[in-house]
């Protein structure tokens, strides 16, 4: 399991974390925009007429409207990501971050418009009568390449655990235990009962939950959010102008918070912008191909929308509240998780600047100056209190401070060793240091109006929004399961994506994440290789979308030929 643990890791270094990715990601969207002279800015406000359906046809074929079509896309990607992803995002990266999830949002709404448009043209009808569509039918009837459809259609099943099933159930079982007290079981039991009978309703079901859910959460959450940025309002300025002067020379030491180089802003900034809006993933088209239109182009004009509702609204709310409260470089008590906890050599001070530079390079991985060794020897420890130095416990990319030993809960007597910084008996520590993820959003939540309270605005928020990109996920993985084996397959793959979000919220799913994090990446490489070999055949389509639109309504002043 080590081998295999260790190839996954060295494939996903390959694919999504490698340095490239981000790259080709951005340099798709930035090509698509300017070939298409950015869509995103001169369509987006006829795409709001289209979701309003002012051009809506009754006969039109499709079995949603433009806002289900849009509410069950955006139910995918608004989940987590919004809540725990910025918090990660800024975490690692700093202010900048921030700065250049924005950058993939905007780019990635043009990615958007191209893959939902491409998809929605390619479509077919099932044997069923419903309507299927995505990457996958434009790979097979297109570009004539069923192996890379087959490809894109597993790694979308495989996706469809690992981003829907999986890491939700999860994170929902302990958002709610750590909020309520509730057990994990109970909570994975009841939410996969609701899931269950949700999905095994069908597609129309699953389109009506997500048009109701999706506008509910968001009022809840923006709730929350602006009863921490109101109080606040006095560093939404100095906020906004660190997301900016940071975003190109990296997020200066401030707090706790030791830095972030350029680089690494912008690798984790991209990939949680990707996380948080999926552009150029393929998984949005799947449902956008549902929807009731004649034109392609117009349901693509629909899907811009996505990303800036998505990343630029939602996940900006979620930054502001995060940056105007400061909880995201001050240090808070909380239990260390082994992954995050390195043991280095040497006594490390913040207030030594030297000391705060040489840290800085030890934790933006990759820096050839890093002159940081890990510790090697014993740590004698009195009534859970480390008597012994010369050493640094660095957790969660901090200084750790008021560090206790604990063994079962009762403070540890006695002598530790540490090999290659990392401590060789099953001993808890506690102490204060950084938060982030989800907890950081949750501490940054009770900074406001509601105080404590606000904890569990971000509780509820997490299990509504969760849930929804759940119940979206099940959509694309059984869309991809009728393209890969039939219809016949869908109930079978149903019942197991249940039986998977009750075993998620007790299981530890690491490796399973993991394996979805490289099959994103299958996803998206494929999806953006077609986006780009079709570039011509997108302009081609706006054109005779305006020449058409123009056709129909000849008083309509809105909108120009392309």
């Amino acid at each position: 399991m080590e081998s295999f643990t260790g190839f996954l890791n060295l494939l996903d270094g390959l694919l999504g974390s490698a340095q490239y990715f981000p790259f080709v990601l951005l340099g798709t969207g930035l090509f698509l925009t300017v070939y298409l002279k950015f869509p995103q800015i001169r369509f987006f406000n006829h795409a709001w007429r289209i979701v309003r359906g002012k051009y809506d046809k009754p006969d039109a074929q499709g079995d949603a409207t433009h806002f289900q079509a849009l509410s069950t896309a955006i139910s995918g990607t608004v989940g987590t990501g919004n809540i725990g992803g910025v918090a990660l995002a800024i975490y690692l990266g700093g202010p900048a971050a921030l700065f250049w999830m924005w950058m993939t949002a905007f780019l990635g709404m043009t990615s958007k418009f191209v893959e939902v448009s491409l998809s929605h043209k390619y479509r077919q009808v099932d044997e069923e009568g419903h309507i299927v569509g995505g990457p996958m039918y434009v790979m097979e009837r297109r570009l004539n390449m069923k192996w890379l459809a087959v490809f894109f259609a597993v790694a979308t099943v495989v996706s469809s655990f690992g981003t829907g099933s999986l890491p939700q159930s999860n994170n929902i079982a302990n958002g709610v235990e750590a909020s309520f007290g509730i057990p994990l079981w109970i909570t994975g039991l009841v939410l996969s009962i609701i899931l269950a009978c949700v999905i095994l309703g069908g597609i129309d079901r699953i389109i009506k939950v997500a048009e109701k859910i999706v506008p509910a959460m968001a009022v809840i959450y923006l709730i929350g959010a602006f009863a921490v940025i109101i109080p606040n309002a006095a560093e939404i300025g100095p906020a906004f102008m660190s997301v900016f002067s940071d975003s190109f020379t990296g997020s200066a030491a401030t707090g706790g918070f030791l830095g972030a180089s350029f680089a690494y802003a912008f690798n984790r900034g991209v990939n949680r912008g990707l996380f948080s809006n999926e552009a150029g993933q393929g998984s949005a088209p799947i449902a956008h191909a549902a929807a009731k239109a004649d034109e392609p182009i117009s349901e693509g004009m629909v899907s811009i929308l996505e990303p800036f509702i998505d990343t630029i609204i939602i996940c900006t709310i979620t930054g502001l509240v995060i940056l105007s409260s400061g909880a995201w470089h001050k240090k808070v008590d909380n239990e260390f998780q082994d992954f995050d906890t390195e043991i280095i050599l040497g006594e490390y001070s913040e207030e030594n600047l030297e000391q705060r530079e040489a840290l800085f390079e030890h934790l933006n991985f990759g820096s050839s100056n890093d002159t940081i060794k890990a510790y090697n020897g014993s740590i004698l420890v009195v009534a859970g209190v480390a008597v012994s130095d010369g050493f640094t416990i660095i957790h969660n990319r901090s200084i750790a401070e008021d560090v206790r030993y604990l063994d079962d809960e009762s403070l540890f007597n006695g002598e530790l060793e540490v090999v290659d910084g990392e401590i060789q008996s099953d001993i808890d520590l506690t102490g204060k240091s950084l938060i982030h993820s989800v907890d950081l959003t949750m501490e940054a939540f009770s900074k406001g109006l509601f105080g404590d309270y606000g904890r569990h605005i971000v509780s509820l928020g997490l299990v509504l929004f969760a849930f929804s990109t759940a119940v979206a996920w099940s959509y694309y993985g059984d869309r991809a399961m009728t393209y890969l084996f039939g219809v016949r397959s869908v109930l079978p793959y149903r019942l197991c994506y249940v039986v998977g979000f009750f075993l998620a919220a007790i299981v530890d799913t690491s490796l399973i994440w993991l394996i979805s994090a490289i099959a994103i990446a299958f996803m998206t490489l494929p999806n953006l290789f077609s986006m780009l070999y079709l570039h011509r055949e997108m302009k081609d389509e706006i054109g005779k979308y305006w020449d058409k639109f123009h056709k129909e309504n000849p008083d309509s002043k809105y909108g120009a030929k392309y």
